[in-house]
């Protein structure tokens, strides 16, 4: 993985620099991958545009092997890993994802960002997807009674944590409470810091057959309606519980199990929504989880070591494999001063859009 931040390299070069930690941490090399499963935007407009993106990976890497890209815009990176593992015939293949998404006027990247929401029916209403996430909390908040205390203390642990990681963008930059609670109005209630920032960046995963040290052993994916308000109840994300069911039923295992976890903070309600769509905690009792301390480093489900998209930062397609890095280094004991003790379960969590297209992976260190 990349640092995420603003600094304007082109894309290849986070996919270059990420794919190199990979094939180091992994003793390989570029001959050693039989395929690789690529996620950006390739949509995107603007002066990096290019839409045959495994051509040029092709050239960067010197390699004739298949490349295969799998867009799913914030949710690309937990798609393109969901990819690889149904990939039979190969023994590695190079999982990787890059994103120079802040080079350019805000309207533009904002343009991009949007291109993953329906455009004709709910964006002419201002439906923006800090907009969107702002409604869907209102109506939990007032079904279930949660407050923006409850979603402060989220983006106070995750800050915490990020603090402690020398590839977020916060790190070593701790904010308090106050200013949680302070910052200015983005869609109300949601705050500023309610939200995650977009930064630039890579990450790689590389899945092998041979015989490792962490394996996986639960991966889900499923999808749900772009038009957010023809769903069955927008209280909560049906994909991210079908892609749950699907993961745990593999792995085994109960979300009681889990030791550590990198969940979706788009926003800091998704994160708390996503307790209860995971099966971490019963419906309409995540506020009394982020209450409990059992989230914060120490506790006995740290969530979102890496300072997760609010404090890591979100370089869209990126971010799924981002969340991959942090838990395989968690399993293996690499994490310094954020490291959860002997943690045996990991899960990541990746979702594209606002619910419509969802990840979950769970990691065994054996």
């Amino acid at each position: 993985m990349t640092k995420f931040d603003y600094s304007q390299k082109p894309w290849w070069q986070f996919a270059y620099e990420a794919a190199l930690e990979a094939l180091e941490d992994a003793k390989m090399t570029m001959s050693d991958i039989e395929a690789i499963v690529f996620s950006g935007m390739s949509s995107a407009a603007g002066g990096e545009h290019q839409t045959h993106k495994v051509s040029f990976l092709s050239d960067l890497f010197k390699t004739n092997i298949p490349i295969i890209e799998v867009p799913s815009v914030c949710g690309g990176g937990g798609a393109a890993l969901w990819t690889a593992l149904r990939l039979s015939g190969f023994k590695n293949i190079l999982v990787l994802a890059s994103e120079k998404l802040v080079d350019n006027q805000s309207e533009v990247v904002v343009d991009w960002i949007l291109s993953a929401a329906e455009k004709v029916i709910e964006q002419t209403e201002g439906m923006l997807f800090p907009t969107q996430n702002a409604l869907l909390w209102q109506k939990y908040a007032e079904k279930y009674g949660a407050t923006m205390d409850d979603l402060a203390l989220i983006a106070l642990k995750n800050h915490q944590h990020a603090a402690l990681n020398p590839k977020a963008y916060f790190f070593q930059r701790p904010t308090d409470l106050e200013k949680i609670k302070n910052s200015p109005i983005v869609s109300s209630p949601l705050r500023l810091m309610d939200c995650s920032l977009s930064v630039n960046g890579g990450a790689a995963v590389i899945v092998s057959t041979e015989e490792s040290d962490v394996k996986i052993i639960g991966s889900g994916f499923a999808t749900d309606y772009l038009l957010t308000f023809n769903r069955e109840d927008i209280t909560h994300f049906k994909a991210t519980r079908l892609a749950a069911k699907q993961a745990f039923e593999q792995a085994k295992i109960t979300p009681q199990g889990i030791n550590v976890a990198e969940l979706h903070d788009a926003f800091t309600s998704v994160e708390l929504i996503s307790y209860e769509d995971l099966g971490f905690v019963e419906e309409g009792k995540g506020n009394e989880l982020i209450k409990s301390g059992k989230l914060n480093l120490g506790g006995e489900m740290p969530i979102n070591t890496s300072g997760g998209l609010k404090a890591k930062g979100h370089p869209i397609s990126a971010t799924g494999l981002a969340q991959v890095y942090e838990i395989a280094n968690q399993l293996r004991g690499r994490c310094g001063e954020r490291q959860v003790k002997s943690p045996r379960y990991g899960l990541t969590h990746n979702i594209g859009g606002a619910g419509g297209s969802v990840t979950v992976h769970i990691f065994e260190k054996v």
